[in-house]
């Protein structure tokens, strides 16, 4: 799909008004939406951010950043026996930056509005594809007056 730059999304705009505002601020609903709902289930958003080498959450940053002392609720106990003797292993539990991003700012609303922000590179590109046919199918239905 080709890319709108300034000229290009000003006549985009200007063909489609207000159908195409409608149609990116219900893909932002949507995108909202969703994120909000993985937030809350705990859904490390983080993660997925990095298999999808999305924008937003790098995992430069946190490479960056010295890691923090772990305390004793970071880690867990294995038991392993092992015939007649039992072996014990201390092991760190994998951090979800996310929930702790969710319950230190203000909630998992804030941070689905942040991570929105971080999609706005998939958000256009489905707006753009969307638009069209939504403004045909209204046209068709004479919702709107201007034909497409």
């Amino acid at each position: 799909m080709a890319t709108y730059s300034g000229g290009r999304f000003k006549q985009f705009l200007k063909k489609y008004g207000k159908v195409a505002l409608g149609v990116h601020f219900t893909v932002s609903g949507v995108s909202i939406t969703g994120l909000y709902v993985a937030i809350k289930n705990n859904v490390d958003v983080e993660s997925l951010f990095d298999k999808l080498h999305l924008p937003g959450f790098s995992n430069d940053q946190k490479n960056q950043n010295p890691p923090s002392q772990s305390t004793e609720s970071d880690r867990f106990l294995i038991e392993e026996p092992i015939g007649e003797k039992s072996t014990a292993v201390v092991g760190e539990k994998q951090r979800n930056r996310t929930a702790e991003l969710a319950a230190s700012t203000g909630g998992a609303l804030a941070l689905a509005v942040l991570c929105n922000k971080a999609l706005i590179p998939v958000r256009v590109p489905i707006t753009v594809a969307l638009t069209p046919p939504i403004a045909r199918f209204l046209a068709k239905r004479r919702i709107i007056k201007n034909s497409v």
